[in-house]
């Protein structure tokens, strides 16, 4: 334990019994020292903090002598040996969420957090190249139209974007009122009002081109307008939920699935036989039918009817692709 740690360890002792005030042998047994070490200590946080610690010697005890004063703190910014890992942890994730794209807006950031880790033993290579993301299917969007975006729903001001969508593979003018930036399975949405559908859509940021700030003020809608239309359904597709899917996974993927939050609203429970009945409410089926063909013979929809021959159909057409004698070579 470094000497900020043990300095960080007696000021919560002490905070945590303000009235009581703590032994010697108290102290020794927190910073898991010895005497001297921890009578050093003791004039750290006295002489060189400030601290107004004072030595009780009929009770024998420590503690802080605060009259008129009301509690005293710690000054600026002290962190423990935990914490600070755990920042280093944070600064290598920010690091692999998204490379490059906020790089001017975070570096100073990260040079300020790579300052504080020096502290610790190892330096701020203590974790590095020890915590690692492996996202799958990432799409990255432009930095530049990042920027843009995150400006205007900052401001809370109009965009007006080109948008290619990719299902029509065609592009439109829109003239949108972002409402929030959401992170979804490695890849950025932007959820935001349609002035051209009059409705809330979401648009993934890899398709949005030539993003525009307009000096027009954003139509803003309430958290909850935009929960009951985002979060209630499956996915990232928005909109009221209209379904309820009703999904039975072996016993054998059981385990797995009873433990996954496919939605907040979900409703399991295990069957005689040791398989897991899971019931998930939606709007939209295309995320939710790609999720349940990747679980292959293991999963069964058992309803509504509509997305079990969906669902069929699509394992129909995968099984045709593998009859007959295969590629050459």
């Amino acid at each position: 334990m470094d000497r900020v740690e043990r300095i960080y360890r007696l000021h919560a002792l002490l905070d945590a019994n303000r009235h009581y005030g703590v032994t010697l042998e108290q102290i020794k047994e927190r910073l898991e020292c010895s005497r001297a070490t921890a009578v050093r200590t003791i004039r750290d946080l006295r002489n060189y903090l400030g601290a107004p610690l004072v030595w009780n010697p009929k009770l024998r005890r420590y503690r802080y002598e605060e009259e008129g004063r009301g509690p005293w703190q710690l000054p600026g910014l002290w962190l423990g040996a935990d914490e600070l890992h755990a920042l280093l942890a944070a600064e290598r994730l920010l690091e692999q969420v998204e490379p490059g794209l906020l790089e001017p807006e975070l570096a100073p950031l990260r040079r300020r957090i790579r300052a504080l880790l020096q502290r610790l033993p190892g330096g701020s290579e203590a974790l590095a190249g020890r915590v690692r993301l492996a996202p799958i299917g990432r799409r990255a969007p432009n930095p530049e139209a990042f920027r843009t975006v995150a400006d205007a729903l900052a401001r809370k001001r109009r965009l007006r974007i080109t948008y290619h969508g990719r299902a029509s593979d065609e592009e439109t003018e829109r003239t949108v009122s972002p409402q929030r930036l959401v992170h979804y399975r490695d890849n950025w949405y932007l959820d935001a009002w349609c002035h051209l559908r009059r409705a809330l859509r979401t648009f993934a940021l890899d398709r949005i081109r030539a993003p525009r700030v307009l000096d027009a003020p954003a139509r803003v809608l309430s958290d909850a307008a935009l929960d009951r239309y985002f979060a209630r359904s499956y996915g990232i597709f928005g909109g009221p939920p209209r379904h309820v899917a009703v999904l039975r996974f072996t016993p054998e993927r059981a385990r797995w699935v009873a433990d996954e939050r496919w939605h907040p609203q979900q409703e399991g429970r295990f069957l005689d036989d040791g398989s897991y009945e899971l019931r998930i409410p939606y709007g939209d089926s295309r995320e939710l039918v790609m999720d349940i063909l990747k679980y292959g013979p293991d999963v069964e929809v058992l309803g509504p009817a509509g997305l079990r021959r969906e669902v069929a159909g699509r394992l129909r057409a995968a099984a045709a692709r593998y009859t007959g004698p295969g590629p050459s070579g």
